[in-house]
C-alpha cells in the first residue's frame, strides 16, 4: 500500500491510498480518482506535509485547506445522516442480524458500545467510526 497526498485542478487537496504506484497511474490515467470535494478528476501527485518540517516541526494548515476540511466533514456527515438508517444503540444487533443473514443489508448507523464493537471485529464485521458534531445544524 502507498498513500499519496493528492490535488484537484480547484485546488482540493486529499489523501488517496493505492496498492502501489502504477494502480495510481492507472486509475489516473482511466479517470478514477475524483476530488471527494468537487468531484474533479483531474488530479496531481502534492508533496507530502509530513516529509516537511518546519522550524516549529509542524506546519499550520492555510485558511483554505481548514475550510476545505470543514466543507468535507460536513458533506460526509450530511450523506451518512440522509442516506443510513439511524438505528441508534441497536447498531451492533442490526450489524450482526444483517451479516447472518436475519435481515436484508443495508446502510445503517448508531452507536456501540467498546465491548459491542469487539464482538463486531471478532465475527469479521467491517465499520468506521466517524466523529459527528452534537449539533449537525451548528456546523
Amino acid at each position: 500500500m502507498i498513500a499519496y497526498d493528492l490535488q484537484c485542478s480547484n485546488g482540493h487537496q486529499f489523501e488517496g491510498w493505492f496498492e502501489d504506484s502504477r494502480s495510481f497511474d492507472r486509475q489516473k490515467k482511466q479517470g478514477m480518482i475524483a476530488c471527494p470535494v468537487c468531484e474533479d478528476t483531474v488530479i496531481l501527485k502534492v508533496p507530502s506535509m509530513f516529509a516537511i518540517k518546519g522550524s516549529s516541526g509542524t506546519l499550520p494548515l492555510n485558511a483554505a485547506a481548514t475550510a476545505d476540511m470543514a466543507a468535507l466533514g460536513k458533506k460526509i456527515v450530511d450523506y451518512v445522516q440522509k442516506n443510513f438508517d439511524n438505528v441508534g444503540a441497536d447498531f451492533a444487533e442490526e450489524a450482526l442480524k444483517m451479516h447472518y443473514g436475519v435481515s436484508e443489508p443495508r446502510s445503517i448507523r448508531g452507536v456501540s458500545t467498546p465491548k459491542e464493537e469487539e464482538t463486531l471485529k471478532a465475527e469479521g464485521i467491517n465499520f468506521f467510526k466517524i466523529p459527528v458534531p452534537s449539533d449537525p445544524d451548528a456546523s
